[in-house]
């Protein structure tokens, strides 16, 4: 197996999320050296595919984290290549990248399989709720609340000695 330039865990990740487009999509574009390695990959998990056992089913669950797709691999792709003895991909090269001038390639499921056109559900239609008529509380009525002279005003009056008892 090709290192490419990754650690173990980043580079297992890497071929289960590859793995896991190439059966969602049927068809993925990536650089020709990963296409390769992936290959590899699921090519083995569609032949497990192909059995349809509990067992195989563990093993292909542990490269595909995906439910919907693990349940696609063992209920549409394993079927339909029930006759062939592997070779289930195709990789058609695409030529070099424009940034760092790598190798580019298409990898692709050899038949298509037709998607399955998931029955939606009735929804539940909510009956509206009856809206409630809030009568409006009567308002308290608060005694006024007395202004307070703006400092200045009271200072300038103390000053010109026109000072009351009740102003402080």
């Amino acid at each position: 197996m090709r290192k490419l330039g990754r650690t173990s865990s980043h580079r297992k990740a890497m071929f289960s999320n590859l793995a896991t487009s190439l059966l969602r999509y049927e068809r993925i574009t990536t650089t020709l050296h990963k296409a390769k390695e992936v290959r590899r990959i699921v090519e083995k998990l569609i032949s497990k595919a192909k059995k349809d056992t509990l067992a195989s089913r563990r093993e292909a669950g542990k490269v595909i984290k995906d439910k919907e797709v693990l349940k696609k691999l063992f209920s549409q792709i394993g079927p339909k290549f029930k006759e062939r003895f592997g070779g289930y991909t195709r990789i058609l090269r695409l030529g070099q990248r424009k940034g760092d001038n790598a190798s580019l390639a298409l990898i692709e499921l050899v038949e298509k399989v037709a998607p399955v056109i998931e029955k939606k559900e009735e929804k539940i239609e909510k009956k509206p709720k009856e809206i409630k008529e809030v009568k409006p509380k009567p308002e308290e009525k608060k005694p006024p609340i007395a202004k307070k002279e703006p400092f200045f005003k009271r200072l300038f009056r103390i000053r010109k000695g026109k000072a009351t008892e009740s102003s402080d």
